[in-house]
């Protein structure tokens, strides 16, 4: 019998390809859109919401509505007027692709981007894009971060980010520790806390925010202070804890106490500084993440810590290769829904310049 023939591979070509339909690269869409460029948004997942619908259950925003938005389209608030649920977020995303008729294509995996001529290759499940300019959007949950400790491969109990927790249900009745002291750390360990005896592990001690600062109100501090240069510590940031409601609630039974780093794993637990011993059950890791972007490594752009080197959000030492929504090093606060819209904004003018004289030729011609 013959061998069946291999498929023939898919080429596609278009000017600006985005990777990444998630907040980041819908708000690049939405500006290419209204620059009237040609372009696709390529993305990983089966569904609409970017990283969106792999977040906790109870997952809530730490700004209302209004200051949780899109360029172009408000998300439309809760009818109890509190914080956006995950839901809430992953239905707006949603509604936005198909309100301004984005042209997304999922689930398409990215293998490798190559340069290719005067442009990139972009190979993927699909088939090979050949593109001029890409934007890379991918954020980084396929990318979490977890410490390394000793012992800690010979640690029999459950290890689990927080990319990949949902509730606090398989935890009932064990000794956890939620490690991170951040906004998803407040979060994890007020919900984990009513069915598990619970300890919080952080760096130092954590800063609560008073009750009525939200969200919003950060980002507009952060953001004059941004704009007037000023140096001088620390102002509330966008990593300090925000009182949303569960974490009130456990602030009000005593459960946000917070202790320093143990030193070591053992089988059955941890070593505290001290050299006091203690068993655990489980580890929740609220560490944080690094920048999904291995698909790069060929362009020989990648820095050791998983960043590449930006000007504003244009890849330095590589023309045609921009990064949106990955932290403060592609722009201020642009892993956030609000702050992305900025990022974007720019990112998409600098590509209407990029092309420009290939637009030019061609009219010349």
């Amino acid at each position: 019998m013959q061998p069946a023939p291999l498929p023939t591979p898919t080429n596609f070509t278009t000017e600006v390809l985005v990777i990444g339909a998630g907040q980041s690269g819908l708000a690049v869409g939405y500006y290419l859109q209204r620059a009237g460029l040609p372009f696709e948004l390529l993305d990983d997942q089966p569904r609409p919401g970017g990283a969106w619908p792999h977040g906790w259950a109870s997952l809530r925003l730490f700004s209302p509505a209004d200051a949780s938005s899109l360029p172009g389209w408000l998300m439309p608030r809760p009818a109890d007027n509190g914080f956006p649920t995950r839901d809430a977020v992953i239905d707006y995303l949603t509604q936005y692709e198909r309100r301004y008729a984005l042209p997304v294509r999922r689930p398409v995996r990215v293998a490798a981007v190559r340069r290719s001529g005067e442009g990139f290759a972009v190979q993927t499940d699909a088939g090979t894009w050949q593109a001029r300019a890409v934007v890379c959007a991918t954020g980084s949950w396929r990318s979490p971060f977890v410490p390394t400790y000793p012992g800690q491969r010979d640690f029999g109990g459950v290890q689990l980010h927080s990319a990949h927790y949902q509730n606090a249900a398989p935890f009932a009745g064990q000794r956890v520790l939620v490690v991170g002291g951040g906004n998803s750390g407040a979060q994890l360990l007020a919900e984990v806390s009513r069915v598990a005896h619970t300890t919080w592990v952080t760096e130092r001690e954590p800063r609560f925010l008073p009750d009525d600062v939200d969200g919003r109100v950060l980002f507009t501090q952060a953001t004059q202070r941004y704009h007037a240069g000023q140096q001088t510590a620390p102002p509330p940031t966008l990593g300090d804890v925000v009182m949303v409601g569960s974490v009130k609630e456990a602030r009000d039974r005593g459960a946000l106490g917070s202790v320093r780093p143990f030193s070591r794993f053992t089988p059955t637990g941890v070593v505290w500084a001290d050299g006091r011993a203690e068993a655990v059950g489980a580890v929740i890791w609220c560490t944080g993440f690094r920048p999904a972007l291995s698909f790069l490594a060929g362009l020989g752009v990648v820095q050791p810590d998983g960043r590449v080197a930006t000007t504003g959000t244009r890849a330095t030492e590589l023309p045609g290769l921009w990064l949106v929504g990955y932290g403060s090093w592609t722009g201020f606060s642009s892993a956030t829904l609000i702050g992305v819209g900025r990022s974007a904004r720019a990112t998409v003018e600098e590509i209407k310049a990029f092309l420009a004289p290939a637009a030019l030729t061609l009219v010349g011609q």
